[in-house]
């Protein structure tokens, strides 16, 4: 009895030290995971204000908004307090510099007036009589508009968006893309005369 006593009460023992060492293991973990958590919620936080600022430059330089929305998870993920705004406004500094920076040093007043880059495609599509490319109408604007920067891929993406919203229409003729006004000048004309020599040999 008394053997088994002691044995029982060594084992007792073993066990409280056991359980009290994984205890302290397990308090500190989750500090670590808290601090972590409070560092990702404060980078999340910052990178939202970033991406905000972006996307009010991008609308700002008139091109088309392109960029995927970020999955909203606000109802997993608490936001931590602003402790940083200086991140912030110096993200706004380049937003308010961009305008300054364009080509040639055009004044902004009147880069601020320019046209947004949709209008120039649909107008110059517009006026078209025949299709065009992604890739003639971007040499076009780029010839009718040194003063721009205009990107074959931003034009492409743009005329998507103008064939989705039916203010274009978009052809494929093997493997190239053609682009034309939902009501170009001289669609309707192209289509009856090609009509009546038909109707003529019947």
């Amino acid at each position: 009895m008394p053997e088994s006593t002691v044995h029982t009460t060594e084992l007792t023992s073993q066990y409280i030290s056991q359980v009290a060492n994984d205890l302290d293991r397990n308090v500190k973990e989750q500090e670590r995971v808290t601090e972590e958590l409070a560092a990702l919620q404060e980078q999340l936080a910052t990178l939202k204000r970033d991406h905000t600022v972006l996307v009010n430059m991008q609308q700002a330089l008139g091109a088309p908004t392109t960029a995927p929305e970020p999955s909203h998870t606000d109802s997993a993920v608490v936001p931590s307090p602003r402790k940083k705004p200086a991140l912030a406004s110096s993200a706004r500094q380049p937003a308010k510099k961009a305008p300054a920076q364009g080509p040639r040093g055009k004044k902004t007043a009147g880069k601020s007036a320019q046209p947004k880059l949709v209008d120039l495609i649909h107008q110059y599509v517009a006026k078209q009589r025949e299709p065009r490319s992604a890739v003639e109408i971007a040499e076009a604007l780029r010839q009718a508009h040194t003063e721009r920067t205009i990107d074959t891929k931003v034009v492409r993406t743009t005329l998507e968006n103008l064939v989705a919203k039916s203010r274009v229409h978009r052809t494929k003729q093997g493997s190239s893309v053609f682009y034309t006004a939902a009501n170009a000048p001289g669609q309707e004309a192209a289509s009856t005369d090609k009509s009546q020599p038909e109707t003529a040999t019947a």
